[in-house]
């Protein structure tokens, strides 16, 4: 029979950490037997990652795929507890911890080619040899420096007018107008914005799609250390509105977007990061007699500076209770 019998961590469930803020916890360690010389400890560990193939001299006599990639260590905090006389008898044993997240950190992030992650370890080591060990992954929302007070300067107004051909030779204008008070976001507050259709055509328009997008730039090194970027997009929020705004109509939709709790940060664009991310709301109104469509794309700032903390903490609340 193994002398640890098991090594819990016990943490807030679906807790959601700001960077510079405190992660309060505990290691639950049972034994099965007395254990002499324990070495019980709690490990805060960040890291990111980012790796690729791409093709390289495609455009010569040969090509040949390379591996693209790029790590960064965010955050390596250790603590070992202090056990009394050098031996812990059988039964269940709890240490306390509190370990600090360093402010400025990138958000928690997942996608096939890029990874930021952090976890808490514990570990129990007797005669240098790991008897027991356990991860549990974090949520991490990271924080910037850019500020709050960007978002009032800032009301958007995209403007987009196409004409249409239909019906061989029939011809007409629908204009796209999407509205918002304001262009800056922290991670859980409401998006709020208007669209105005002005349908100048003797068709009906039945569906306008609303999407949000994150577009991630990586940045990585193939082996000889030559630098490569990658781009990737993905969609976080999608609604589909049924217009129906008949000929020669106009209508105003208001819509609302719920922001994700946890979202990578807006990147400054003099300061290439290793995963770098802007935002993009799109707007579309399918056109399926005309075989075209109509977009406006509304770009957005996401931001999360230590002032925007407790406006955050209420988002997140404010979701939870939901």
């Amino acid at each position: 029979m193994p002398v640890v019998k098991s090594i819990e961590i016990l943490l807030p469930k679906d807790a959601v950490y700001l960077a510079g803020s405190s992660i309060d916890g505990q290691v639950l360690l049972t034994l099965n037997s007395t254990l002499v010389d324990p070495i019980v400890k709690v490990e805060l560990v960040g890291r990111g990652y980012v790796e690729w193939n791409e093709e390289i001299g495609a455009s010569r006599d040969y090509s040949r795929d390379v591996i693209c990639n790029n790590k960064a260590d965010y955050v390596h905090k250790t603590k070992t507890f202090h056990v009394e006389d050098n031996w812990l008898k059988a039964g269940s044993h709890t240490f306390d911890f509190h370990l600090n997240l360093p402010p400025r950190l990138p958000s928690t992030f997942s996608s096939k080619i890029g990874h930021v992650f952090y976890f808490v370890q514990a570990s129990c080591t007797g005669r240098e040899h790991i008897l027991a060990k356990k991860r549990v992954y974090l949520l991490v929302q990271g924080t910037s420096d850019l500020r709050r007070q960007r978002a009032v300067l800032n009301p958007l107004i995209v403007e987009v007018e196409k004409k249409i051909s239909y019906n061989c030779c029939s011809q007409g204008t629908i204009c796209l107008l999407v509205q918002m008070d304001k262009d800056t976001f922290i991670p859980g507050e409401k998006v709020v914005f208007t669209t105005e259709i002005h349908n100048q055509t003797n068709k009906c328009i039945k569906t306008v799609v609303f999407a949000l997008y994150a577009h991630m730039q990586y940045q990585g090194f193939t082996p000889s250390a030559e630098h490569r970027s990658r781009s990737e997009s993905s969609e976080l929020l999608r609604q589909e509105a049924n217009t129906h705004i008949t000929a020669f109509n106009t209508t105003k939709v208001v819509s609302t977007f719920t922001l994700p709790l946890v979202l990578s940060l807006s990147s400054d664009a003099q300061h290439p990061e290793m995963i770098a991310t802007r935002y993009e709301l799109m707007v579309t109104i399918h056109l399926p007699w005309s075989l075209t469509n109509i977009k406006a794309k509304v770009p957005l700032t996401i931001i999360n500076s230590p002032l925007d903390s407790t406006n955050y903490q209420d988002s997140k609340s404010q979701d939870l209770l939901k």
